[in-house]
């Protein structure tokens, strides 16, 4: 079987790994020549994807979907899932992914990574388009923004989470178990603005 026969597999894939080529005998040099040839292209260190691959992301976050995926165990949050969730009046100017405390970060351009702890707590799937992603839901979205981000940016997040209503609303009580787990006092914060 040729060596492109073989890269054919991950060639579905939306993207895939350096890592994973090797595994399955593409060596570095190959790939690099399959860019020049122009068989895949080169989305960022480490990370490539077939010409022709699927591009089932809705636009606006094309690159954010690159951004975490790139990254073994990123998970989406802070100012990318606010926005995500429509939680902030801000632009994010990177992609704002957590890694785990002890892992190895890699870089990436227009990605800032936070190493956080606990990274289970509050972590789900979300769809982008047809794709999945990892991201924090909206509880510990707006604990983690009291925790990493301005108050005025956290406050608002609060805020602005409070007035969702139907399947969007906030679940108060996750939100307080969130705060409990992460040691964050949120209750006087939920008074200021529900008062």
């Amino acid at each position: 079987m040729s060596a492109f026969n073989k890269l054919k597999p991950l060639l579905k894939k939306p993207l895939f790994r350096s890592s994973e080529a090797r595994a399955i005998g593409i060596s570095a040099a190959l790939l690099a020549y399959y860019v020049k040839k122009g068989f895949i292209q080169r989305v960022d260190r480490g990370v490539y994807r077939g010409v022709n691959a699927p591009q089932n992301v809705d636009f606006q976050w094309e690159d954010l979907f690159y951004a975490v995926k790139s990254i073994p165990s990123g998970v989406v949050c802070l100012i990318s899932a606010l926005a995500i969730y429509e939680l902030t009046d801000e632009i994010p100017r990177a992609h704002w992914i957590a890694v785990p405390h002890a892992a190895r970060a890699p870089k990436r351009k227009m990605a800032k990574i936070i190493r956080m702890r606990n990274m289970n707590l509050g972590k789900t799937d979300i769809k982008l388009g047809e794709e999945k992603i990892k991201i924090f839901d909206k509880e510990r979205t707006i604990i983690d923004s009291f925790r990493y981000l301005p108050f005025e940016i956290a406050m608002k997040a609060l805020k602005m989470g409070l007035k969702l209503g139907g399947e969007k609303k906030l679940n108060q009580r996750r939100l307080s178990d969130y705060a409990k787990k992460l040691r964050v006092n949120i209750r006087p914060y939920i008074l200021a603005v529900t008062t």
